[in-house]
């Protein structure tokens, strides 16, 4: 694929005939938003260009629609190593989150009924329990360790009679910390609760096989395997009741009524066949470039420090909180630069809140106020993170002259 670079509108693409080539874009933010491949949008195109049917039509363009639809349910299916039949596919990994959570706790219609979460979860996560706490239920969010992980023995404490459901993250996207899914399901099956995992990020990087390790409902977004936003999965194995959320025709066995977005779910089809076929070679690729860049961020900038585990994390993931300036100035003089990063969650950042997961692991404000976040992807290459090693350090530099530094206690 062309690297990517900064047209005059400040979107990532090649620049047009008539205009000037600008710097070429350093994108390390594909936790944010991952670049459509190539090979994604040229099994796209056809669908967008009109001449097929609605899936739920009885003409041949119907039929031809529906058997693309399956097609792209084999291939989701296949990445996550469960049943075809547990797929239904949504609107995103938000809208799954929902279905996950309120689904299973209204299907089972108890009296008090209780979920089990962790305090890291995303916030699709955290909001459809807290609203369930609104209608009677009772939530107990897990606390974490200092690198934002569950452990087992105190899930396994506050499991109750009464609980419906347990969600965990696969793995957290603002610190990159990997949980120990497998020792977590164990312990849902041995006291026979459903366990729900949010795999945005997670899934096709780190082995995330529903059948193998135990897991009930998994959560999945088309754009974070590098396919086209608008289309999510939720996977929920055989015999699992839901309530459905949305509504209206019976699409999707009942459980998501509306029209399916089938462009973008046949997009999510390919890029989860790419994601089985290629995702491990790619992984190991960007531990390399991950582990690169941790060291010499490490090296460069004073008063530094890595938050969420040094190994077990994600392998495209790096999360770093810096002393003595704000990450919103760091992004704006790296973006100057055309250089792209974030901070906290993208998700989270329009509540203008300092982030509940840093505050989970212990983190003071002045910790939190100079949190960022680099995530690597498909396109990212060693010159990209040494050209970031070079800038970076300056840019601190710079901002903290006008502050100096408090160190690390």
């Amino acid at each position: 694929m062309a690297r990517h670079t900064a047209s005059s509108s400040g979107r990532l693409g090649r620049p047009s005939a008539d205009e000037p080539a600008l710097p070429v874009r350093v994108y390390l933010d594909y936790g944010g938003f991952a670049p459509l491949d190539p090979r994604v949008l040229a099994v796209m195109r056809p669908f967008l260009e009109g001449g097929v049917g609605n899936p739920s039509a009885l003409h041949s363009l119907g039929s031809e629609a529906r058997e693309s639809l399956e097609v792209a349910r084999v291939k989701v299916a296949r990445l996550l190593g469960g049943a075809v039949n547990g797929i239904i596919f949504t609107s995103g990994a938000t809208e799954a989150n929902n279905l996950a959570i309120k689904g299973m706790a209204l299907a089972a219609a108890k009296a008090g009924g209780s979920v089990v979460t962790s305090a890291v979860e995303h916030i699709s996560i955290l909001n459809p329990c807290r609203d369930l706490e609104k209608g009677g239920f009772t939530v107990t969010y897990l606390p974490v360790d200092g690198v934002g992980r569950v452990d087992p023995e105190t899930l396994a404490a506050a499991i109750r009679p009464e609980t419906v459901l347990i969600s965990i993250q696969a793995a957290n996207p603002e610190i990159g910390t990997v949980q120990p899914i497998a020792a977590l399901a164990r312990i849902c099956r041995e006291h026979n609760v459903p366990f729900h995992v949010d795999g945005v990020g997670a899934a096709g990087r780190i082995p995330l096989l529903v059948d193998q390790t135990g897991i009930d409902l998994l959560t999945l977004s088309g754009n974070d395997l590098y396919g086209p936003p608008g289309a999510g999965v939720l996977w929920v194995r055989p015999g699992v009741k839901l309530f459905p959320q949305i509504l209206g025709g019976g699409q999707e066995r009942g459980y998501r009524s509306g029209t399916e977005n089938l462009p973008a779910i046949v997009g999510m089809g390919v890029a989860a066949e790419l994601a089985r076929l290629e995702g491990q070679a790619e992984a190991l690729r960007l531990t390399r470039l991950r582990d690169r860049l941790i060291e010499g961020v490490l090296a460069r900038v004073s008063d530094c420090r890595l938050t969420g585990p040094r190994a077990e994390r994600l392998p495209h993931h790096v999360s770093i909180c810096l002393r003595a300036v704000k990450a919103d100035s760091i992004l704006m003089d790296l973006d100057l630069s055309v250089v792209a990063v974030s901070f906290d969650s993208t998700c989270a950042s329009k509540t203008l809140e300092s982030s509940h997961v840093l505050r989970a692991i212990g983190c003071d404000l002045e910790d939190a106020e100079g949190s960022l976040c680099f995530t690597l992807g498909r396109w990212t290459t060693a010159a990209e993170i040494e050209t970031t090693l070079d800038l970076l350090p300056s840019v601190v530099s710079r901002l903290r002259a006008l502050i100096p530094p408090r160190p690390f206690s």
